[in-house]
């Protein structure tokens, strides 16, 4: 990850100044450490106190949700943290009751479940791109905010992230991704006509804060024009919405190797070892 930052860094030289890319490595490498200590450290709280965490990222294609998801998880226990990145919906989903399949990702006691992409993906690009009609749309705002409460009210911690950036900041990106030949896989069709739509897609984003931005789970949004910022405030910000203390663990001490007189280990062929290339 700390080689993808500096690639970035390089994809953007010449134009540092304007994008405000101007964090200092060093004090963003330490501090990133230091807000993942304190992750590890609410891990641990999540899993004695049995809490119930969902954290939403939302955003425009290449707005950095993927990155912070990244930088966050990147300490954490998996079977604790986990990623939720739905696919597009088969057959079958289609005709179930809209949020069905994300209630099947969310958390039990002891997890934490971070949505890249949720379920306002009915607000954003399938409003925009035609994949849902009138009702379908309309039912969903009219749904979502007492779905939210009820997660709430069931005692899950909702907290829900919009990460923000420029038109330029995009278009920016979108051509690093076009001359990266290791993020190339990023741009979908899909990704390219969102870039075409950009009005639209506003649009669509500020009913969608309009109208579920209620105060059991507000909106919060993050300024992602500068990667690095982005990551370590949206970090920070999570670490405060959920109060927590460090757990005490025992000691622990390291038993000793039994040895067993009696025990010849068997050789290897040299057949099945991966060739030393390094």
């Amino acid at each position: 990850m700390e080689l993808d930052d500096s690639r970035l860094d390089d994809l953007v030289a010449g134009s540092t100044t304007e994008a405000g890319f101007d964090i200092d490595r060093h004090f963003y490498f330490r501090e990133l450490l230091r807000l993942q200590t304190e992750l590890v450290k609410l891990q641990d709280w999540v899993v004695k106190n049995r809490l119930k965490v969902v954290v939403l990222f939302e955003g425009r294609d290449s707005a950095g949700k993927g990155g912070a998801i990244k930088r966050i998880t990147q300490r954490l226990n998996p079977r604790v943290c986990r990623v939720a990145a739905l696919p597009a919906p088969n057959d079958r989903e289609r005709t179930q009751w809209y949020f069905q399949r994300y209630v099947s990702h969310l958390p039990a006691g002891g997890e934490m479940v971070l949505f890249d992409r949720s379920w306002y993906n009915r607000a954003g690009v399938e409003r925009v791109m035609g994949f849902c009609n009138d009702e379908e749309y309309e039912e969903f705002f009219r749904t979502v905010p007492e779905f939210e409460r009820m997660l709430v009210r069931s005692g899950i911690v909702l907290v829900k992230y919009w990460f923000s950036i420029t038109d330029d900041e995009q278009h920016r990106r979108f051509l690093a991704r076009i001359h990266d030949p290791l993020k190339q896989w990023k741009l979908s069709p899909m990704d390219l006509e969102s870039r075409r739509r950009w009005e639209a897609y506003t649009k669509a984003k500020e009913v969608m804060l309009e109208r579920t931005h209620i105060p059991e789970a507000p909106w919060w949004i993050v300024e992602a024009v500068d990667k690095k910022k982005a990551r370590l405030n949206c970090i920070r910000h999570l670490l405060a919405q959920i109060p927590y203390a460090e757990v005490e663990h025992p000691a622990i001490t390291l038993p000793a190797r039994e040895h067993n007189p009696d025990y010849l280990r068997n050789p290897v062929p040299e057949s099945m070892f991966v060739p030393s290339a390094y």
